[in-house]
């Protein structure tokens, strides 16, 4: 989900771009300008209200109630949304630190850019303030604010630096290990990839009713068809920096190595810079678009049952399950399911077009505080050297060529490498103040470190322990820890065809995305297209009507 991205952010250079983040899900795009489509007349429109059902409160499903109120305008459109959690934003949601409101913290989808014109718009529009991810982090001279590590050693370090002469210095540094011509050559066809894809927001590929054309229209199969170390080797970046820097990247961003994932994907985790998250959660934008949309949001309301009134018919049951145990059958226009398919948990009957079930990246998010910094023994660092505030990995050398890269096409805990996870964060400082208090009653406050770990299993409390160099539980010193498990995205093997948007007559699925690029723009980008094609689909349906 697409899917939470760490905000774990590279900017060793600023030309090249590259930006390490992770998200299933939050990566973003610009949009095109929506160009209105003309409707049917106004008395049409005031006698054929539309009822539409959107089962998911995600980025899809909020995306799709919003566009189809902005598209439909003064047209008559009821929309329900159905979300089986309690809560608006799928992926993409926050706990509470310490059980404080006043100090959430990201648990899925984390960042998205200031280039991201859909989710950036929709933040302006609602009024939400955003943050620079980076500003949060502990601001300490000494630390490093990103290093690699490949399970024996730091491969890179992005040297802390401030002022032109230094940026320029750490330049020179990265060049020098690297050279000159990968750098460019990822920036190159970065913005060539990338550039293609931006037109599937504009007309003629936008709206799409099949994403497989769209994909293929676009030029992008080269991407799709090939891994990403096929694609980079294609496209003559290989060595180190591949292996370093971007196959690092698709490992936070997607728990997935250069061997496994699609070339697509790989320059999609290259493309982003200028990380941002909203104030108090980026679920916020997510809710905001289903308050401008004007639907009648159910949560904890479970959908188990679509089914076409009448063979042949043209509206569909809904079958819900409330909060309260009731049991509710409700009849729509437009059914659109959002939710991957594979996870909905209902019966459709009839369905034209089932979509394929593929394996899902099953992501072990551990959030933790504590007042101790990484241990530098873990690490194989001097006693004096400081752990870098975000630390991400690679496979080692003696991994990387294995069997012809076995571990770099290998799953989860098989392709993870001997490192064991693919990111830990220190995501900023707080204080703690659920403590003992003192004798006098006076509550105390202790100074403590906010971090997030990315694995393929979980995390274990002696794993949390070793990394900050705690002896044993009783020297821990780990106050609050947090986890969740998720199926963050999928896995992004190459592939030629791609899951459309149309599941049947009026039947419309917007998951299917994720198989294509998985973060929280695109699953936008497919509830507008979907948006776009319902409300067409209205107005032709109208003129047709019109003309009898």
């Amino acid at each position: 989900m697409g899917f939470p991205r760490s905000g774990i952010v590279l900017t060793a250079f600023s030309f090249v771009s590259l930006t390490l983040l992770f998200y299933v899900y939050s990566f973003s795009f610009v949009s095109a300008s929506i160009t209105q489509q003309p409707l049917v007349q106004q008395e049409y429109q005031e006698h054929h209200g539309k009822r539409v059902a959107i089962i998911g409160a995600g980025s899809g499903g909020s995306s799709t109630a919003y566009y189809l109120r902005r598209f439909a305008a003064s047209y008559p459109v009821n929309i329900t949304i159905f979300e089986s959690k309690s809560y608006i934003g799928g992926r993409s949601t926050t706990v509470n630190v310490f059980d404080d409101p006043s100090q959430p913290v990201e648990l899925g989808a984390s960042i998205f850019v200031t280039v991201n014109h859909n989710l950036v718009n929709a933040a302006k529009e609602f009024g939400l303030g955003v943050s620079d991810t980076a500003d949060s982090r502990p601001d300490d001279d000494n630390v490093d604010p990103l290093g690699v590590y490949d399970g024996n050693q730091f491969v890179f370090r992005q040297p802390r630096t401030e002022g032109k002469v230094a940026d320029w210095w750490s330049l020179a540094k990265l060049l020098w290990k690297y050279g000159p011509l990968a750098p460019i050559r990822t920036k190159k066809l970065m913005e060539s990839t990338i550039g293609k894809f931006l037109g599937m927001y504009e007309a003629p590929l936008f709206p799409f009713a099949s994403l497989s054309s769209a994909v293929e229209e676009a030029g992008l199969l080269e991407a799709t068809t090939e891994t990403g170390a096929q694609f980079l080797e294609k496209n003559g970046i290989t060595g180190g920096f591949a292996t370093d820097l971007i196959q690092a990247s698709t490992r936070v961003n997607y728990g997935q190595n250069l061997g496994l994932i699609h070339g697509l994907e790989t320059m999609v985790c290259m493309a982003a810079e200028g990380a941002v998250s909203v104030d108090g959660g980026n679920w916020r934008i997510f809710s905001g678009m289903v308050d401008a949309s004007k639907a009648d949001a159910r949560l904890e309301t479970k959908v188990t049952t679509l089914k076409q009134d009448s063979e042949g018919g043209k509206t569909w049951l809904v079958t819900s399950v409330g909060p309260d145990g009731a049991v509710v059958e409700e009849e729509y226009d437009t059914v659109v399911l959002t939710s991957p398919y594979q996870f909905a948990d209902l019966t459709v009957s009839p369905i034209a077009r089932t979509p394929d079930k593929i394996p899902y990246v099953t992501l072990h998010v551990t959030l933790f505080t504590s007042p101790r910094r990484l241990d530098p023994g873990y690490f194989g660092l001097q006693p004096d050297d400081v752990v870098p505030g975000a630390v991400i990995t690679t496979l080692n050398a003696t991994e990387q060529a294995d069997e012809q890269g076995r571990w770099a096409r290998g799953e989860g805990k098989d392709g993870v490498g001997s490192v064991g996870f693919f990111s830990i964060s220190t995501l900023r400082s707080l204080v703690n103040f659920n403590l003992e208090p003192s004798e006098d009653g006076v509550p105390k406050g202790r100074f403590e470190y906010l971090y997030k770990v990315f694995s393929p299993e979980k995390f274990s409390d002696k794993q949390l322990h070793a990394i900050i160099g705690a002896k044993d539980s009783d020297d821990a010193k780990v106050s609050w820890i947090y986890r969740h498990v998720w199926q963050a995205y999928p896995y992004l093997y190459p592939r030629v065809t791609f899951e459309d948007p149309i599941l049947g007559e009026n039947l419309w699925y917007t998951s299917g995305i994720e198989s294509f690029i998985s973060t929280m723009e695109t699953s936008s980008l497919m509830g507008m297209n979907v948006a776009r094609l319902v409300v067409d689909g209205w107005t032709k349906e109208g003129e047709q009507d019109m003309q009898l």
